[in-house]
């Protein structure tokens, strides 16, 4: 029987890695020379195989170079001082951002609820 749970995937090859953070696989290969914390397993004919902590490595990563736009050299930095705080760090913003997403869709379904109150009076 073939496993179609993403959750339960133990492996995930660098093309979908690489769409799952819409950067190019050349990208992951270069990172993975600047930061000694990711290190996917190699199998034959040096095929990569990222774990799920790999990709949560990456992740971090991408949030620190991506997102807040900090040179590789002081992203590795961050990670190689205090890595733990730097993903609580993200952990936390990435949780905020979840719930301002949230927010924003409950205010959206809110005016478009007033909003068709509005039309109903206008219309009595």
């Amino acid at each position: 029987m073939l496993n179609t749970d993403k959750n339960l995937k133990l492996y995930y090859s660098i093309s979908e890695v690489a769409k799952m953070f819409d950067v190019n696989e050349s990208l992951l290969r270069f990172w993975e020379k600047e930061f000694p914390q990711l290190s996917p397993k190699k199998a034959g004919r040096g095929v990569r195989q990222y774990r799920k902590e790999d990709i949560e490595t990456l992740k971090l990563i991408y949030h620190l170079v991506k997102e807040r736009g900090m040179t590789l050299p002081g992203a590795r930095q961050r990670m190689k001082d205090n890595k733990e705080a730097t993903l609580r760090n993200f952990e936390i913003v990435d949780r905020l951002r979840a719930i301002r997403e949230e927010l924003v869709g409950m205010k959206e379904a809110l005016d478009a609820f007033s909003s068709e109150d509005n039309t109903e009076e206008a219309g009595q």
